[in-house]
């Protein structure tokens, strides 16, 4: 799951390195900008794959086929449903957006063309969710893999085929998305057919009746992610448009470094998921030794993988900037701003692993509190390091991965002590 996680952001890194090597910035914060509010869409709705999970493997771990396959088409329902809803919605919600931003207007307009393209990728993309989760909730993490890596490979592909091939500039780098998505939806529809049959599932028509039965706790569980997930891209969706309001080359840099974030953070999801398959297992078989084992040995490769990374952006960071952008106002603006960067690895990882471990318990209640304390924080720092610039952003941000982590951790062991925290 690292290995196949560690390619989702290098959609971003070589959207950014393709567009990054146009002549102006504005392109470049263009595809900040747009690919920010898609991202904020589609992570808002990345409760889908979260409760698929835990649901699956907790069902998988108990044996239920029946509700293991219902889980399925529960899922794909919701995914399908909502992405009808953003399809209807989605000029709306960019007008809407866009005229909120404090950005120059070549940046809101590449920014407005960008996101109308990958927005018609909402189907696969949310699908995409549902598929990764219930594969992963089977215990098989390389189904998922080979799902992510041929939607990334695609991307790349086509990226520098539309963009530096055919010239289409940010229409291209949306377009090679959208298609790319689709291919990986197709990958994953392969995949689940293939588990339903050498799992002996149910068949789909004998289910038809039943998938609203039992929903209640889908939907719960998927309002409290719901909302965790909000707090979580308000704050990312605030480190882009404020800023955007520093100047474009400000926006740009920060694009850039969150390219590098977002490596950190999948890379570190890698280990969350892996979390969330087995501690949904475990607790599904009712098995605290199990957990125990899962725990400790992914608390160990954490550690291991965080470190490296840490040693990555300090010595070579400033290499990795000179790889996505040869502008050099952003160039010198990223240097800026990269010791934070630096920092963020051993800092975030813990919110990462205790991610993984309440998604698995499918305890959403937790997780939304103690996103809701970290989000707090996160505006009160920056607001009262304001005078700091960019620099308060990115203090902010640190504080926030910190506090994320802090309070699972402090939940998570008031209820391993006390001995409930297997009441999934």
């Amino acid at each position: 799951m690292v290995l196949s996680n560690i390619t989702v952001p290098l959609l971003g890194l070589v959207d950014a390195a393709v567009i990054g090597h146009l002549e102006h910035s504005w392109y470049l914060g263009g595809v900040a900008l747009g690919s920010t509010m898609i991202s904020v869409t589609f992570w808002l709705l990345g409760f889908l794959r979260m409760s698929t999970t835990g649901l699956t493997a907790q069902s998988f771990g108990a044996q239920d086929n029946r509700q293991l396959a219902l889980v399925f088409l529960q899922g794909t329902l919701m995914a399908l449903s909502f992405a009808l809803v953003f399809l209807l919605l989605h000029s709306v919600i960019a007008d809407l957006v866009f005229s909120l931003s404090s950005a120059s207007e070549d940046v809101k307009y590449y920014g407005h063309q960008y996101f109308s393209i990958r927005a018609w990728s909402a189907p696969a993309s949310l699908l995409n969710f549902v598929l990764l989760g219930w594969l992963l909730g089977t215990q098989n993490a390389k189904a998922p893999m080979w799902m992510v890596i041929i939607t990334n490979v695609v991307n790349i592909a086509l990226d520098v085929l539309f963009v530096i091939g055919f010239g289409w500039k940010v229409e291209g780098a949306a377009l090679a998305s959208v298609l790319a998505d689709y291919s990986g939806c197709a990958f994953g529809l392969w995949c689940v057919w293939r588990t339903w049959s050498h799992c002996k599932l149910p068949a789909i028509r004998s289910l038809l009746s039943d998938v609203a039965s039992d929903i209640g706790r889908f939907v719960k569980l998927n309002r409290d992610i719901f909302l965790r997930s909000l707090c979580l891209q308000a704050t990312f969706s605030f480190m882009t448009f404020q800023g955007a309001a520093f100047g474009d080359d400000i926006v740009a840099a920060n694009a850039v470094l969150m390219s590098f974030l977002m490596i950190i953070s999948y890379g570190m999801d890698g280990f969350a998921y892996a979390m969330e398959a087995m501690v949904g297992k475990a607790i599904g078989a009712k098995s605290r030794t199990a957990l125990t084992e899962s725990l400790l040995a992914t608390f160990f490769w954490s550690v291991i993988i965080c470190s490296g990374l840490t040693l990555v952006f300090m010595v070579w960071g400033s290499n990795l900037i000179g790889l996505i952008t040869t502008i050099p106002n952003v160039q010198q603006q990223a240097s800026v701003f990269l010791p934070w960067l630096v920092a963020m690895p051993l800092v975030s990882m813990w919110c990462f692993l205790f991610d993984g471990i309440f998604i698995g318990a499918t305890k959403g209640r937790d997780m939304r509190n103690s996103m809701f304390v970290a989000t707090c924080s996160f505006f009160t720092i920056f607001y009262i390091t304001s005078g700091m610039g960019n620099h308060a952003l990115w203090l902010a941000m640190l504080s926030f991965m910190g506090m994320r982590g802090f309070g699972l951790a402090m939940i998570f062991l008031h209820q391993w002590r006390s001995k409930t925290f297997l009441e999934a």
